[in-house]
């Protein structure tokens, strides 16, 4: 299974985001955030699945982009940059990555829903 992380590094990708997914809501509490916006923006990545109603390879396209740290990390360093919320809303949706990888979802492959970079590319939905 090409590009499929398997065993112990599969396990040490996952603890490495449970790792993430705590420092980067310790960083949320630093910038003396309020936690209802954590709580009602922690999920909001997860609306992304909606692309797979349009079928798997979009599906995959729209999650993966959900679900791609290069946008929330470029979103907090605006906000870092510029003193806005913008840092709050990078590190919520950073720790919502961190605990999707903890608990073995991954980027997706366009074979359907179930196959991921943490799971394999041939299982389907």
């Amino acid at each position: 299974m090409n590009g499929v992380v398997l065993g112990v590094p599969r396990f040490l990708v996952r603890t490495e985001n449970l790792a993430i997914m705590v420092v980067a809501t310790i960083a949320y509490e630093w910038l003396d955030a309020r936690w209802w916006l954590f709580a009602i923006l922690f999920f909001v990545p997860d609306i992304s699945v909606v692309g797979y109603l349009r079928g798997p390879r979009l599906g995959a396209a729209i999650y993966n982009a959900g679900h791609w740290d290069g946008l929330p990390i470029a979103l907090m360093t605006l906000g870092l940059y510029t003193n806005s919320i913008s840092a709050a809303i990078g590190l919520i949706w950073i720790a919502h990555i961190g605990f999707d990888r903890a608990l073995g979802f991954g980027l997706k492959y366009p074979d359907g829903f179930r196959a991921s970079h943490l799971t394999g590319a041939n299982q389907s939905s």
